[in-house]
């Protein structure tokens, strides 16, 4: 498998861009603000790596090694979907205690699914696990363009500012996958299109790239306090409710769906009272 020089060009400019994110994260001592995403761009670069000596190989060498990227970095792209849904939820603690279970009840779920795909697919063991794979993939996408539409709905009711780290990593997700899921949907109806596509998603991951460089360049602005916020929001009234709910509970076993259900019915209620009385 053979590549022209701008398909070389774009995905080292990318890598580079990466390398120097990396490095501007450790200096400025902010590569505990999102861990995840961190451990992501490293693997982007090993995966760069990677793939960039296999295409020189055998194409079944290459087959493997993109799709064992593909499926590692669709992890960590759910880790990091997690990591700044997190942070923009940060003053939030039992919306995030809720968020948290919502999370790994859904990386359950995909998996699940990704099992069912498996098995209903036909052809070889290979064409099993890709199919999976390609699911996740595309579920991920999928999420990754709903939390766009959340930062964005919610940017100004939060207080969040789009110069902060993680509402700029979820902005540049958000796009990147909202452009592949379009591209996917297009290629198979217009084949003949199918390079101008790649070009222009390789295109746009070094734009998200190089806009993530230059948000972690410029300093981080503080957050605002959303309780002084003339506005009450809905996540307020949530994080109230299940505060209340969670100290007047005192010992909930995980198997009392008896005693949990009803919980939630109360606090949904207290929720829309709050509501009609604001």
């Amino acid at each position: 498998m053979r590549m022209s020089l701008i398909q070389w060009l774009l995905p080292i400019s990318q890598a580079l861009l990466e390398g120097v994110i990396l490095v501007v994260l450790v200096k400025r001592k902010l590569r505990g603000v999102l861990p995840f995403f961190f451990c992501y761009l490293v693997f982007e670069i090993l995966g760069f790596l990677i793939l960039a000596v296999t295409v020189q190989g055998t194409p079944q060498q290459y087959f493997y090694s993109y799709w064992s990227v593909i499926a590692v970095g669709m992890v960590l792209s759910f880790a990091v979907l997690y990591e700044v849904f997190v942070n923009a939820l940060k003053p939030y603690s039992a919306v995030i205690d809720l968020a948290k279970m919502l999370f790994a009840w859904a990386g359950v779920f995909l998996l699940v699914a990704a099992g069912l795909t498996a098995f209903a697919t036909n052809g070889s063991q290979v064409s099993k696990a890709c199919a999976a794979v390609l699911l996740l993939q595309r579920t991920v996408q999928l999420m990754q363009c709903g939390l766009l539409l959340l930062v964005v709905a919610f940017e100004a009711r939060l207080n969040l500012s789009w110069r902060s780290l993680g509402m700029s990593v979820g902005l540049g997700f958000g796009i990147s996958a909202a452009a592949d899921l379009i591209a996917s949907y297009v290629q198979p109806l217009v084949p003949r299109w199918a390079p101008a596509l790649d070009m222009l998603s390789n295109t746009l991951g070094v734009a998200v790239v190089g806009y993530w460089l230059m948000i972690i360049m410029l300093p981080q602005p503080e957050r605002k306090n959303v309780q002084d916020s003339p506005k009450r929001l809905i996540l307020q009234r949530w994080n109230e409710a299940l505060v209340s709910y969670r100290q007047g509970q005192t010992t909930v076993t995980s198997g009392s769906m008896d005693a949990f259900l009803p919980g939630i019915e109360k606090t949904v209620d207290r929720v829309l009272a709050r509501k009609i009385a604001n």
